[in-house]
């Protein structure tokens, strides 16, 4: 006989309405009420047995998934999302950097839901506001510019912000950089110590503090020379291959070419590299920021700026879990992933 828990055991069960099955539909395809239902799902031992295998079948047959992130703000947790905001996931920076951050959430309970901006900082205001919207516990952001007001609003309603790749803007926040300066400074120099002293740049767009910093680095090394930095050998704004390529090409076509050039990014240097094959002027020099797959089969000399991208990501995830385990009120922390020099083909 149905116990005085099970009201609704012996009613035909209905068909589920269409759409994500809901609880009241298992309950009633088990003949149960909700409430049994969801004792069972979450696994109440004070359940019949044979009610438990009832509800777990029926949940089965109808493919119910149970809302966690509903259940979590009845029980006055978190979502366990963290959202990921990043400018390109095509340059295999911004993935390592995102493999980074789900390694180390993930050993948290956490799962890392992922926005990309493409450089707009309307699609990223949007992209932050959604994630505010679905109650995410953090968010880690490569800001596509200085104009960071939302994230500062997020951070002021109790948020944990991390910033990666760039620093906060207008508010305090833990941020994870690359040695952008050292980095860019040690590849030129390395290109004047081998006699190159007409060396162009080829740089993100002046917006982006990756690229800004890396001018800087190539400016510090030429005026270590006794040089100055002509501009007509500077091209900024490119952010993807094709546009490097365009960039390369009208350097290398200039009366007085540069003999080098060094490459803020890995599309950048990627771009470059197909210039010079196209244009046959392979004898041209050639250093980027960046490490990237296959950068040793190009077939010339290479010096390329490397740095742990991953750790990047993990660096950023650590901040993020600690603020979100007790270091709420610590003061913000700055971590710099430092550089070093590879060379291919030498």
């Amino acid at each position: 006989m149905p116990g005085p828990h099970d009201p609704h055991l012996g009613r035909p069960p209905r068909e589920p309405r269409s759409g994500q099955p809901t609880l009241r539909d298992v309950a009633e395809r088990a003949g149960v009420s909700a409430m049994t239902a969801s004792r069972v799902l979450r696994d109440d031992p004070q359940v019949l047995p044979a009610t438990r295998e009832r509800v777990r079948a029926a949940a089965a047959d109808l493919g119910y998934r149970p809302n966690e992130v509903a259940r979590s703000l009845r029980l006055g947790r978190g979502t366990g999302l963290v959202g990921l905001v990043i400018t390109n996931l095509a340059n295999p920076f911004y993935s390592r950097l995102a493999l980074g951050v789900d390694s180390v959430v993930a050993e948290h309970g956490l799962k890392t839901v992922i926005g990309n901006t493409g450089q707009d900082p309307d699609i990223e205001r949007a992209l932050v506001a959604d994630l505010l919207a679905r109650r995410v516990d953090g968010i880690i952001a490569v800001p596509a510019c200085a104009d960071q007001r939302h994230l500062a609003a997020a951070a002021a309603d109790g948020v944990p912000v991390v910033l990666a790749s760039r620093p906060p803007e207008g508010f305090a926040a833990d941020c994870v950089l690359v040695d952008d300066f050292g980095g860019a400074r040690d590849a030129t120099a390395r290109l004047l110590a081998r006699g190159h002293r007409r060396i162009g740049f080829l740089g993100s767009p002046p917006a982006v503090h990756t690229g800004t910093e890396r001018l800087r680095g190539y400016a510090a090394a030429l005026a270590s020379a006794d040089l100055t930095v002509d501009t007509r050998l500077v091209r900024q704004g490119q952010t993807e291959p094709h546009e490097a390529t365009r960039a390369a090409a009208e350097l290398l076509a200039l009366p007085d070419p540069p003999t080098a050039l060094f490459c803020s990014n890995n599309r950048n240097t990627i771009g470059a590299f197909r210039a010079l094959q196209a244009g046959g002027g392979t004898q041209v020099a050639l250093a980027g920021f960046d490490d990237f797959e296959l950068a040793d089969a190009l077939g010339l000399p290479l010096t390329l700026v490397a740095y742990d991208s991953d750790e990047v990501g993990r660096a950023a995830g650590r901040l993020l879990a600690d603020r979100l385990h007790g270091a709420a009120a610590a003061p913000p922390r700055q971590i710099v992933v430092p550089t070093s020099l590879v060379e291919y083909g030498t």
